[in-house]
């Protein structure tokens, strides 16, 4: 049997919040969102939802936020529904984070992709051979999927049609004298 590739993806979270079309409605558009803010709470929980159902159980997930200027913030990590959630150190930069996340990941031959939209994040990780997908190919590619899972659940029931239910009833009549005449 075949070994299955492993794969990571890893998720620049409030650039993704800043930037996806998906998470806009959600979060407060302001110059200085405050990420307590309870509409920033409920943005970031349908990211980790996205992220869990796009990576499904193809890869594993990591989602970085950056916790630089919180004191308290030291870098752990939880898991949601298989997903990891990391707030970067007191600091220390999200992207310094998702840049050794990818470059370690690369190194030990794990596929990688990077979503973000920042530029620097994007050109480094790609110097690492990590594939980048911008937060609105993201919320696109979370859209399709949305879209298809929906198909998966609500099948239409398939007809059957036949070649007399495609005819012209006046065209099966005639027909239906033809076969009974014989």
């Amino acid at each position: 049997m075949a070994k299955q590739r492993r794969k990571l993806l890893i998720v620049d979270g409030y650039n993704v919040l800043r930037s996806g079309s998906r998470y806009r409605h959600l979060r407060d558009a302001g110059p200085n969102p405050d990420y307590a803010d309870d509409a920033f709470n409920r943005a970031r929980e349908a990211l980790i939802n996205d992220v869990v159902a796009y990576a499904g159980r193809d890869c594993e997930a990591v989602i970085v936020f950056d916790g630089a200027r919180n004191e308290l913030s030291d870098g752990s990590c939880e898991k949601i529904a298989g997903v990891r959630i990391m707030f970067s150190r007191a600091g220390d930069s999200a992207d310094k984070v998702i840049e050794k996340l990818s470059r370690d990941a690369r190194e030990r031959g794990i596929e990688t992709m990077v979503v973000t939209s920042d530029a620097t994040i994007q050109n480094t990780v790609f110097g690492f051979g990590v594939d980048r997908m911008s937060a609105n190919g993201f919320s696109h590619a979370v859209e399709v999927n949305d879209h298809e899972y929906d198909l998966d659940e609500c099948p239409r029931v398939a007809v059957k049609n036949t070649v007399g239910e495609r005819l012209d009833p006046s065209v099966r009549a005639k027909l239906a004298a033809l076969r009974d005449a014989l």
